[in-house]
């Protein structure tokens, strides 16, 4: 295999495997295959005549075992995975385990966890029950299983596999994935990511995981799997693949690239994991954070997503009350091209939730309606499906609650309810 300067290599796994269970009280109503033959008609080709292949062959093997030969899954880190009460009640009742295995060599498609998957939902939902992803410490409701699976044209979306989890140190937050390996793939960190790019660095880490397995799989593509797979050590993210990676093709607009330097970290502890590191390209000026804020305003036209759950107190209602009074003249510094030179006009507004509004940021393209403003979403609602990162909204300027304009350091003017919020009156979640 050649090497070359300007490539990585990686070195491939010499299979991949996949385990989910589903757990019950008793025992199961139906076989594996009856299960599987259910979903004829509701689950795309191939992954159906896939699940109901591997259901025949040494690759997969189905268990059913009393829970209580099983370790017991540690509930805090499930729960930190979005596992509800009843899920976890569920699981406390169950006093067995389905338990789905399926081996397969690296490459696309990845059989192993489709055709898993696919069966440990249908499993699931002859006993009205929930599906354990084990790689990813997950629980998933049998249609959720199900409408991770590809469609009919093959496509996934890739925030359903690969998970974006981040903690702070010393130098800001470490964000890594959790599910490429699922592929083969290393998984990939970076560090010392600005605190305020929380929503944004989380969607740039998924666009670059969904460009950087499209190079691995094409480097499986061969008949025999190789012992390496080069990838580029310039890698490059645009709009479009955070896009794809989310489900959403069509809501996001061409933008400029971005490149990020991939390193290999090797692990020193035999029972650690390495990774594939994303740091600013060589010759960047300055410490790495300063970059990574200029990624995000590249890839968001200058947004940097962020949400918030506010509640009613005397600085926050200052802050709005100053915002509105301002929209006014910044709209029209907005259409007379007056504000800053690359810069971006950003809005903050509530979307209804059943625990009260959430407040969600978009960029501004269009404002010519003084009460309508046309934009992109910066971030992923998570009390509206339809609001996702590059999504277009249209915004009621009565529901507007603050504006900014961006530059790729960060807030250069608005910004007073973020303000309010930094300085300790942070009631919600990130």
């Amino acid at each position: 295999m050649l090497i070359t300067d300007d490539f990585l290599p990686v070195p491939v796994p010499e299979s991949l495997d996949a385990t989910y269970l589903v757990p019950l009280v008793g025992l199961p109503k139906v076989s594996p295959k009856t299960a599987v033959e259910a979903l004829a008609g509701r689950l795309a080709e191939p992954v159906h005549g896939l699940a109901k292949q591997m259901l025949d062959s040494p690759l997969m093997s189905v268990d059913t075992r009393p829970i209580s030969e099983f370790p017991e899954l540690p509930p805090d880190l499930l729960t930190a995975f979005g596992a509800t009460e009843a899920q976890l009640a569920r699981l406390a009742a169950a006093t067995h385990l389905v338990v789905v295995q399926a081996e397969y060599r690296p490459g696309w498609p990845p059989a192993h966890e489709w055709a898993a998957r696919a069966v440990a939902a249908a499993v699931a939902e002859t006993v009205d029950g929930d599906v354990v992803d084990v790689f990813g410490l997950q629980f998933l409701d049998p249609a959720t299983a199900l409408r991770s699976l590809p469609d009919a044209h093959g496509r996934i979306r890739l925030v359903d596999w690969v998970l974006v989890p981040y903690s702070s140190d010393a130098d800001g937050l470490w964000f890594t994935t959790k599910g490429l390996r699922r592929f083969g793939l290393l998984e990939l960190q970076t560090q010392g990511v600005p605190d305020h790019l929380t929503r944004a660095w989380g969607a740039v880490m998924t666009g670059a995981a969904r460009r950087l397995l499209r190079d691995w799989t094409d480097g499986l593509a061969g008949e025999e799997v190789p012992a390496f797979v080069q990838l580029p050590m310039l890698a490059t993210v645009t709009g479009h693949d955070i896009a794809v990676a989310y489900g959403n093709p069509e809501q996001h607009g061409a933008t400029a690239p971005v490149l990020l330097a991939l390193e290999l970290d090797p692990a020193t502890d035999p029972d650690a994991d390495s990774f594939l590191t994303l740091r600013p390209p060589p010759g960047h000026p300055g410490p790495p954070g300063r970059y990574f804020a200029a990624a995000c305003a590249t890839l968001f036209d200058g947004i940097q997503p962020d949400v918030r759950y506010a509640r009613a107190g005397d600085a926050m209602s200052r802050a709005i009350a100053t915002a509105r009074s301002g929209l006014g003249d910044v709209r029209a510094r907005f259409l007379a091209g007056t504000l800053p030179p690359e810069t971006q006009l950003v809005v903050k507004y509530g979307l209804p939730g059943d625990d009260g509004p959430e407040f969600v940021w978009a960029g501004v393209t269009s404002w010519e309606n003084p009460e309508r403003i046309v934009g992109a979403s910066a971030s992923d609602a998570a009390t509206d499906p339809a609001v996702r990162i590059g999504a277009p909204v249209v915004v009621a300027a009565t529901d507007v609650v603050d504006w900014a304009v961006l530059d790729g350091t960060g807030v250069i003017e608005g910004g007073w309810t973020q303000a309010v919020l930094d300085a300790g009156e942070r009631p919600g979640v990130d």
